[in-house]
């Protein structure tokens, strides 16, 4: 059988069923999709590829889904560290963006963090920003797979001057990508204290009308919980559940605030969570309680959020403080291990984005989004389980190659969708405005 690619390798992990390893296998990819995973001797005589692929010390696995981020924020990295969360925002973050936000920024920062993303083994990402009609622009030509928010928030910003253009534009982006293989959308209201009532009734009702998701900040810092008790004498998912958003479609982000009657509340609406470890970590907003929502049914995914509060968008890296803080809260090291958080970030991702009939595992029929990760080097020598050996020793420059729908992003870790110079060169004409 004649088919575009064949790809063998040392391991090939398909994630569902989940710890599986498959030793000495090799994935046929035609047109897109996964045709078959089988045996590397049966390979060789079963099928005839254009493009064939030997990675003999390498792990070959799901592109790696990251449940929430802010693409375009890898331009102000390092712009202002070790504060408290409103801090960041109020004094520092919101000022800057008012000030530099515009469509060549979110162009400029996006292309920065594709790069990032493809040579770190992300495939596909949910964004969360301004002028998402850049990121989508860049999202086609980096070859990426993405769910772009349509950003609302109840004051005036560079991209929106009110509820209707808020509105207006983000209807206008998902009716232009629809039907778009590589890019879907999803509502993005950024948290119970930005976006009052009024909007988040119609945001729902549009999102159940488009069969689209909602992704939300929620429940990220006690400030928020007292804000919310203040103003509508209840918790933030108590008034998302009074005003109808609590449901399968509804992306719930951080979440660090929960108590019991919380974490019963979004299992039984079927409430996916996005988790953010080591954003939760640096700004110091909390814990979220992974173990106790997995426990209760939750599907939890794992995310990076910006690199401007993380500082990156390692999910290798966010893969392993997922693990490590999850056992450290429950005080069992049998918590959260490596097979189940490396779910976390590719199938639970690919459900919490609505994505999972075509990525997150590798089956036949599914997207070819693939990732090789060489454990043939010191940093993850021996190999006695290669899932262990990606969540707790790996490094994401040991990505080798990326392949998304089949098509290669990333040869041997030279990028071939990204102008990685341009991007660099970019983001340094930035830095330098914004430094003054």
């Amino acid at each position: 059988m004649d088919i575009d690619t064949l790809i063998y390798a040392r391991w090939v992990i398909p994630v569902d069923p989940q710890g599986v390893v498959l030793d000495d296998h090799a994935i046929a990819v035609d047109g897109g999709r996964i045709v078959e995973i089988l045996p590397a001797d049966t390979a060789r005589t079963r099928f005839h590829a254009l493009n064939v692929h030997e990675l003999d010390g390498h792990a070959l696995l799901p592109g790696l889904i990251n449940a929430h981020t802010h693409a375009a924020m890898t331009l102000f990295r390092g712009l202002a560290d070790d504060l408290p969360l409103m801090d960041w925002l109020n004094q520092h973050i919101w000022p800057a963006e008012q000030r530099w936000v515009a469509p060549q920024f979110v162009a400029d920062g996006s292309r920065l963090a594709f790069a990032e993303m493809i040579r770190g083994g992300t495939t596909c990402f949910s964004d969360m920003y301004f002028f998402p009609e850049q990121t989508a622009e860049a999202v086609l030509e980096a070859g990426l797979r993405s769910l772009l928010g349509l950003v609302f928030i109840d004051f005036p910003t560079a991209w929106a001057r009110d509820a209707d253009e808020y509105f207006r534009k983000g209807l206008a982006l998902h009716d232009r990508y629809k039907n778009h293989p590589l890019i879907r959308t999803a509502f993005a209201p950024h948290s119970p204290y930005t976006v009052s009532d009024a909007p988040l009734k119609k945001i729902n009702a549009l999102a159940q009308e488009l069969g689209i998701p909602i992704q939300m900040h929620v429940h990220e810092s006690e400030e928020e919980i007292a804000q919310s008790m203040e103003l509508h004498g209840k918790r933030p998912l108590d008034r998302l559940a009074d005003l109808g958003l609590l449901g399968e479609h509804f992306i719930a982000v951080h979440m660090t605030q929960l108590e019991w009657p919380d974490i019963e509340l979004v299992a039984r609406h079927g409430v996916h969570v996005a988790h953010c470890a080591e954003s939760n970590l640096k700004l110091a907003s909390g814990f979220c309680p992974v173990m106790d929502l997995l426990g209760a049914g939750v599907n939890v995914a794992i995310g990076t959020d910006g690199a401007a509060s993380n500082n990156d968008l390692d999910m290798i890296g966010e893969m392993r403080s997922a693990a490590l803080l999850a056992k450290g809260m429950a005080r069992d090291p049998r918590a959260l291990p490596a097979a189940q958080v490396l779910t976390m970030a590719t199938l639970n991702a690919a459900r919490a984005l609505g994505m999972d009939q075509l990525i997150g595992s590798l089956l036949p029929d599914k997207q070819a989004d693939l990732i090789a990760i060489d454990l043939n080097q010191p940093e993850t020598q021996p190999v006695y389980d290669p899932i262990s050996q990606i969540v707790y020793s790996a490094g994401r420059s040991q990505v080798t190659d990326v392949w998304v729908a089949g098509r290669q992003l990333m040869r041997d870790r030279e990028l071939l969708t990204v102008n990685e110079a341009e991007a660099l060169a970019r983001a340094e004409e930035w830095a330098a405005k914004i430094r003054g």
